[in-house]
């Protein structure tokens, strides 16, 4: 399995579910975005990348597409 991974940044509100199921925004700032060829897409954030979410491509591409997550590489 191949891993594509890019640095990215939040500029905009990029919403997920969180364990509780609680509607949360990734925070503003940088992030990794890592694909792995499947059809859902980590996004790695916080000091030491202990913070991440799986999101379907469709919502990464919306994001990216509003402008709320730019790649960086």
């Amino acid at each position: 399995m191949d891993i594509t991974t890019h640095r990215a940044r939040i500029t905009g509100p990029v919403s997920y579910r969180s364990a509780s199921g609680r509607k949360q925004n990734i925070p503003i700032g940088p992030c990794l975005v890592e694909s792995r060829g499947v059809r859902l897409i980590d996004i790695i954030w916080g000091t030491r990348g202990q913070s991440s979410v799986a999101l379907p491509v469709e919502e990464v591409e919306a994001a990216q597409d509003h402008g709320h997550l730019v790649l960086l590489d």
